[in-house]
């Protein structure tokens, strides 16, 4: 069985794996309050080009979303996202578990754009009801996307300019940053995610750490008692140093960027190859993740040697799947899944 159905299905790169190692007898203070903490923490900064960033470093995507929106939401706000955001669908209401609700707008392509969320907030206070309302208190945007899509620099200060008139915060889930930042193509960088966003965080559990996020907030905003809401929440290590080693591994020599354009490398072998098959795509994604349609025979069939994740129902007679690289997927694994694919 050869494994596509998501990108964490490995461990850590050697390189993370070999700072652990060496790291591991040091006696290091914990919750974050160690040497390698602080040079993560230098490092990020100057790949941000963002000197005054705030960092913290959180345990997983799903403790990071709901951690860091609690802590910028009023007990009467709630959160702006794509209907499609991983936030709205698949984090077991753990945003909604805080007291807060999430506030759909319809997608296109899995992206919000910024003038559907000017409407929506214009609407939002035309209403004469709204002080009986969940106010709007904050923009939740991933990058990639859950479509693998990807925002422009364009389309990331749209949204930026319409947060900044309504004095609502912006924030990214970067859990795929990494391969966002690598996809051929782009115009979208490091600093121009640390520009227009007010707190984004650097996906690490599926760009080659164990585990571990980065949280930064960019505009000298981190909320007052941070570590106190953290620890709350459930996401703050006693061991903080598992965190703080495996950043400053991937935030030296480019490592983090240099693994992520591996993912990339391996989705366009996979694209490639799946198109010359004659097979088509729920739509074109320029990252890791790649949903393919597939005949509902052919996916019962390669589900028996390929592992990969069901998507949507496209008709009664075909079904979108989702294969997904990462910074561990080895070419053979592609070559075989392509010679296990049979031509349309």
């Amino acid at each position: 069985m050869i494994l596509f159905e998501s990108d964490y299905t490995e461990g850590a790169h050697p390189e993370v794996l070999k700072r652990l190692v060496e790291t591991n007898l040091e006696q290091l203070s914990g919750y974050g309050n160690d040497q390698y903490a602080e040079s993560a923490k230098k490092k990020i900064r100057v790949a941000c080009h963002c000197p005054q960033a705030e960092i913290f470093f959180l345990v997983g995507g799903t403790q990071t979303n709901q951690t860091v929106i609690d802590a910028m939401l009023q007990n009467y706000e709630g959160v702006i996202a794509a209907d499609t955001g991983h936030v709205s669908v698949h984090e077991a209401g753990a945003i909604e578990h805080t007291g807060h609700k999430v506030l759909p707008i319809p997608h296109v392509n899995g992206k919000l754009e910024a003038g559907a969320l000017r409407r929506y907030l214009e609407l939002f206070y035309l209403d004469a009801n709204h002080e009986h309302m969940v106010f709007p208190g904050m923009v939740y945007i991933s990058h990639p996307t859950e479509f693998g899509t990807l925002y422009t620099k364009r389309e990331l200060q749209a949204l930026a300019k319409v947060c900044r008139e309504y004095q609502l915060p912006l924030y990214l889930d970067g859990a795929r940053l990494g391969y966002g930042l690598m996809s051929r193509g782009t115009d979208v960088t490091l600093p121009d995610v640390a520009e227009c966003c007010d707190v984004f965080y650097i996906g690490g559990t599926k760009v080659g750490a164990l585990c571990g996020e980065a949280v930064v907030f960019t505009k000298h905003n981190m909320p007052k008692h941070f570590l106190t809401t953290v620890k709350q929440h459930g996401a703050l290590l006693a061991k903080g140093r598992l965190l703080s080693v495996q950043f400053d591994a991937l935030f030296t020599d480019d490592l983090y960027l240099k693994v992520s354009r591996h993912a990339i490398e391996m989705a366009e072998l996979l694209k490639q190859g799946v198109a010359q098959k004659g097979y088509s795509f729920l739509l074109d994604s320029p990252t890791n993740q790649q949903l393919v349609i597939l005949d509902n025979e052919t996916m019962r069939e390669l589900a028996r040697s390929v592992s990969f994740n069901f998507w949507e129902i496209v008709d009664e007679n075909h079904t979108a799947v989702r294969f997904a690289t990462s910074w561990a997927t080895k070419e053979e694994d592609v070559r075989e899944l392509l010679r296990l694919l049979p031509e349309v």
